[in-house]
């Protein structure tokens, strides 16, 4: 009896060690995978760090922009020749004595595009 306690405590002892490993090893898995896919995991950081710096350039170019307005504002306040330019441009006002000369849009063949019309299926 005592001989089959012997081998039966060795096995007993031996399968301890494995199921402790085999143990051990499961959490390592389950930990590294908590790490890399888990709620604040390496995938999860890596995105995040993406739309920070995402946002950081977009930041960067809100300020730029804001400084160009900036500027044009301040040039129209006080520059007799940027407000003249804008009064030109946004208002179409011209010197006593200047010539405006205008570009008529080109003309549409009426021919042409009801040849077009005509060779197109009609969708049902």
């Amino acid at each position: 009896m005592s001989f089959t306690v012997r081998i039966a405590g060795k096995w007993l002892h031996r399968m301890r060690r494995i199921l402790a490993t085999l143990c051990i090893a499961l959490l390592a898995v389950a930990a590294g995978y908590k790490v890399v896919y888990g709620r604040n995991g390496m995938i999860v950081y890596k995105a995040k760090r993406a739309e920070y710096q995402h946002l950081q350039q977009d930041i960067a170019d809100e300020n730029q922009r804001h400084q160009e307005l900036e500027d044009r504002v301040r040039s129209l306040q006080s520059d007799p020749k940027a407000i003249e330019k804008e009064a030109r441009e946004q208002l179409g006002y011209v010197r006593p004595g200047e010539k405006i000369l205008v570009q008529r849009p080109p003309r549409v063949d009426v021919h042409a595009a009801a040849a077009v019309a005509q060779s197109q299926p009609v969708a049902p």
